[in-house]
C-alpha cells in the first residue's frame, strides 16, 4: 500500500476512533466540550447519541484494518466516504433548514468535507 492511502486511512481512522469512543463512553461531557451542545441526561437521546458514536468508532476501526489488510482497503474507503460525506451532507442540509450552527460545528463540517474528499480520492485511486 502506498503512503498516500496509509495517511488518509490513518487520519480518518484516528479521528473517528477518538471521537467515536469519547462520545460513546461519555456523551454529555464530550458534546459539551467539543460541540458546545448541552445534552440533557435523557435515556432515549443518550441512546441515540451512543448509537451514532458506535458507528463512528466502528468506521475508525475499519480504517485501521484497511491499512493492514489490503483486501479491506477499498471497503474502508467506501465506508469512510459514506460516514464523512454523510455527516457533511446532513450538516449542510441542517444549515439550510435550521440555520447556521456554532463555530465548533462548522469546523467539524470542514474536517468532514476534507476527510470525505480525501477518502473519495483514495477510493478512486484504488479503482484504477
Amino acid at each position: 500500500m502506498d503512503i498516500i492511502n496509509i495517511v488518509i486511512l490513518s487520519l480518518s481512522g484516528l479521528l473517528l476512533t477518538f471521537v467515536g469512543s469519547m462520545r460513546l463512553f461519555n456523551p454529555i461531557q464530550t458534546y459539551a466540550k467539543n460541540s458546545g451542545i448541552e445534552l440533557p441526561n435523557e435515556v432515549n437521546l443518550l441512546n441515540e447519541m451512543r448509537g451514532v458514536s458506535g458507528v463512528m468508532l466502528s468506521g475508525g476501526l475499519l480504517a485501521f484494518l484497511g491499512i493492514f489488510l489490503p483486501e479491506l482497503t477499498r471497503s474502508s474507503f467506501v465506508v469512510l466516504c459514506v460516514i464523512y460525506l454523510g455527516f457533511a451532507i446532513g450538516r449542510t442540509l441542517s444549515f439550510n433548514l435550521d440555520g447556521k450552527a456554532n463555530q465548533q460545528i462548522v469546523s467539524g463540517l470542514v474536517f468532514e468535507l476534507v476527510l470525505g474528499g480525501a477518502n473519495l480520492f483514495g477510493l478512486i485511486r484504488s479503482l484504477g
